[in-house]
C-alpha cells in the first residue's frame, strides 16, 4: 500500500526531476498523513501574513509554480507526472497538456463508481459562472481546463503544470474527503469564504458508496498511470 507522505517531500520529488533533461516519463503518486497549507509563487507576499494565522504545528509551504492556495491533507490524493517537451501529452500546447491526465483521473474515478467528467476549454468560462463568484486565491475556488467535475459542476479533481526547457510537470490533486475548508480559509484571511468553497467543491465520498480509502485510490491512480505511460520510471508506492 502507499505510505504517505509531507508536501516537503513532494515538492522536492518535483524539483528534482526537472534539473536535467527529461528523456522518459516518471510519475508519483502521493497522500498525505497531516493539513498543510501551499502556496503559489505569487502568494509570496502573504507568507508572513498566513503564517501568523496558523494553528500550532501546522506546515506552511511555498511553491515554485503558480496558482492559488492549497490545502494538503488526509483528504486529498496527489499525483506528479513529469514528461519530455516532445511527449504526446503535452507537446499540443499549455492548455491540451492536461487533457491526458484529466482523461486518466475520469477512467480512474469511474472504476471506483464515482462519476466526473474533464472541463474542455470551451466550456470553462460557463462553468464557471454557472457556479457563481470564484474563490480566485484558493486553487479549488474556481475551475480551469480539464479539471474534474460531478454532474452538479462541483470541482473534485485539480490540475496545475510547470513548463521548463528540461521538461513538463503535471500535477494533480483530488479530494478524496471533505477537506477543512475553514483552516484554510481562516488562514488566509478570508473566513467568509468556508461556505463558498464547500458549496463549489465535492469529494469522492460523497459520490461513492462505499467510499474508498485515499490509500485504494492511490494505487488506482498508481497502476492507471503505469499503463498509460508504459516506459515511465515510477517511483515505487512504498517509498
Amino acid at each position: 500500500m502507499p505510505t504517505t507522505h509531507t508536501v516537503e517531500q513532494e515538492q522536492a520529488w518535483n524539483s528534482r526531476q526537472l534539473e536535467a533533461p527529461v528523456t522518459t516519463p516518471r510519475f508519483h503518486v502521493w497522500t498525505y498523513a497531516t493539513p498543510t497549507i501551499v502556496l503559489g509563487c505569487s502568494q509570496r507576499a502573504l507568507h508572513a501574513e498566513v503564517a501568523g494565522r496558523l494553528p500550532q504545528g501546522l506546515a506552511l509551504v511555498q511553491r515554485p509554480s503558480g496558482g492559488g492556495a492549497v490545502l494538503t491533507g488526509p483528504w486529498l490524493v496527489g499525483a506528479s507526472v513529469v514528461l519530455p517537451v516532445t511527449h504526446p501529452w503535452v507537446s499540443g500546447g499549455l492548455v491540451d497538456s492536461y487533457r491526458a491526465l484529466g482523461l486518466l483521473h475520469v477512467a480512474v474515478l469511474e472504476g471506483l463508481g464515482i462519476p466526473a467528467c474533464a472541463l474542455p476549454d470551451t466550456e470553462v468560462a460557463q462553468a464557471n459562472a454557472a457556479m457563481g463568484a470564484t474563490v480566485d486565491w484558493a486553487c479549488y475556488g474556481s475551475l480551469a481546463p480539464w479539471e474534474l467535475t460531478d454532474t452538479r459542476g462541483r470541482k473534485l479533481v485539480g490540475l496545475a503544470q510547470r513548463r521548463q526547457r528540461n521538461g513538463i510537470l503535471l500535477v494533480a490533486g483530488t479530494l478524496n474527503t471533505v477537506p477543512d475548508w475553514p483552516l484554510l480559509c481562516h488562514a488566509l484571511g478570508h473566513p467568509e469564504a468556508a461556505a463558498e468553497m464547500r458549496r463549489r467543491t465535492v469529494a469522492c465520498e460523497e459520490l461513492a458508496e462505499p467510499p474508498c480509502s485515499a490509500q485504494t485510490l492511490a494505487a488506482r491512480l498508481h497502476q492507471a498511470l503505469a499503463q498509460a505511460l508504459p516506459n515511465a520510471e515510477a517511483t515505487p508506492e512504498t517509498c
